[in-house]
């Protein structure tokens, strides 16, 4: 179907087609596993790319301006961990001649979060607040819905309308027809009052309720304010220290205990060695045998990260507050890394700046700081960039090196915090010891639900056999007293 209208498309959207089963999973689902819809979407989509040449949209292929209006950006998430896309519509025009402009400044913003974020889905909102006839753009609106609906699948979760004007109750009307039945309870009218069922105060400006200090600018480019955790690399001299390191190297131990009792209960489980800690520094050094394997890997051109998109952290109650990130080194030199986060405050990291050898694998212990607990929002970025090798790898040498190493060289990784409120996570979390085992993630669950259905199967299989053979022997009994009545009637007949 593709191949015949491929002059249509874009070669690499194909190609990512071939190659990429979560984008086409989200086909499947935005259009209910009907695969003659799907095909559609996927055609109508395609060929909107290609017009748009979306794969080519870079902040320098758009004008200036577009980006200093501030009418789009990416800012905050919702009470869901989904990210923010802001349509403030007072900063909108209304002008034929820069529609189309505007338009690719969506898509911009779009792809750049879509390849960004792995697909991730986006909450919408519509910011209507001192807004008025004059701010009425329903071909903008339509195109913004329909990139929703039509061109990125499974893409929204929300559109958030904060105090729209009852003068454009008609055109909103409008809206809900270019929704479908589907998306409409997708719209959610709100106001100050109640705008935070949705979002909360952090990420809302003081004119919606809430408290957050953004102020939108540019340049630069509008990203998720990442900045250094607490604790870099040196002693952790903070007031809730009690991990000494007698402390880590008992948990190491008892992990190692652990490890042998899982590997002999549940054969599919990876098998996680013990990895001993290096004494008096900060670079801890990890062999190829001792790396650890999560349940989902990233695997990037200079790091494979483990996990791969989610970093799991209890809640309050569950009291589980740290987590591991595992880095192995695929390249043939060094690599230099450091961890960034959007809250400084909550978390330190360890080692959150340093080098990762060739070939080798590292830890990086991830906790949480005092009283705070873990939030959908929060979000860490690994940076990471080949070194020379006769590049030092000390604190000097890396800062200055982070100072002049180019940014299209420098490999970006994100990870999003989940909290897990009653079961333990599917990542690496440090609670009972160092290292704890990876519990079950979704695809076990997956793999383990379908092994139940079959064993229900099966166990129906036999039960039908069992009742036909009792029902078998029910028919064999009637007949054989039939035959022994018949016998003895006849005895008694020919006595007779």
């Amino acid at each position: 179907y593709l191949l015949d209208k491929s002059d249509k498309y874009d070669a690499r959207d194909v190609e990512r087609l071939q190659q990429d089963d979560k984008w086409v999973e989200n086909y499947l689902i935005w259009r209910h596993d009907v695969v003659d819809d799907t095909l559609k979407m996927i055609d109508e989509s395609f060929q909107w790319r290609k017009d748009y040449t979306v794969n080519d949209l870079t902040e320098s292929a758009l004008p200036k301006w577009l980006f200093e209006n501030g009418s789009l950006f990416l800012h905050g998430y919702d009470k869901e961990g989904y990210k923010l896309f802001w349509f403030r519509v007072k900063h909108h025009t209304r002008d034929p001649k820069q529609q189309l402009e505007k338009k690719k400044l969506v898509a911009f913003w779009l792809e750049h979060y879509a390849k960004r974020d792995h697909g991730k889905p986006l909450t919408v909102v519509f910011d209507m607040s001192e807004t008025g006839i004059s701010h009425i753009d329903l071909d903008f609106v339509r195109f913004i819905v329909s990139c929703f609906t039509d061109y990125y699948p499974n893409f929204l979760t929300k559109i958030v309308i904060f105090e729209m004007p009852w003068i454009m109750n008609a055109a909103f009307k409008i809206v809900k027809g270019w929704l479908g039945p589907d998306a409409i309870s997708m719209l959610k009218f709100t106001n100050k009052s109640d705008v935070q069922e949705y979002i909360s105060g952090e990420y809302l400006p003081p004119h919606m309720g809430g408290t957050d200090s953004f102020k939108y600018s540019y340049p630069p480019l509008v990203d998720d304010d990442f900045q250094t955790p607490l604790c870099e690399n040196g002693p952790i001299t903070s007031e809730d220290e009690h991990e000494s390191k007698e402390e880590i190297d008992a948990d190491t131990k008892e992990t190692g205990e652990l490890n042998e009792e899982q590997n002999l209960n549940q054969k599919k489980m990876n098998s996680i060695e013990q990895i001993s800690k290096s004494e008096e520094t900060d670079k801890t050094e990890i062999k190829p045998k001792n790396a650890k394997k999560a349940l989902t890997t990233f695997k990037g051109p200079l790091l494979h990260i483990s996990p791969a998109e989610e970093l799991y952290f209890g809640s309050k109650e569950t009291g589980e507050k740290k987590c591991l990130i595992v880095l192995t080194n695929v390249t043939k030199n060094i690599v230099a890394f450091k961890v960034r986060t959007t809250a400084p405050e909550k978390y330190r990291v360890k080692p959150s700046n340093s080098s990762c050898e060739p070939g080798t694998s590292l830890d990086i212990i991830v906790s949480l700081h005092g009283g705070f607990a873990a939030s959908l929002q929060d979000r860490f970025l690994i940076m990471a960039a080949e070194m020379d090798q006769s590049s030092g790898a000390g604190v000097p040498e890396l800062t200055q090196f982070w100072k002049e190493v180019p940014r299209t060289k420098v490999m970006e990784h994100r990870l999003r915090c989940h909290v897990v409120e009653s079961s333990k996570p599917s990542s690496l979390t440090l609670k009972e010891n160092t290292f704890n085992i990876p519990a079950k993630n979704n695809e076990d669950l997956h793999i383990q639900l379908t092994h139940l259905l079959q064993i229900n199967k099966r166990l129906q299989e036999q039960i039908e056999r069992c009742l036909w053979f009792q029902q078998l022997s029910v028919v064999v009994s009637l007949l054989s007293v039939t035959v022994v009545a018949f016998c003895f009637y006849l005895t008694y007949t020919q006595r007779s």
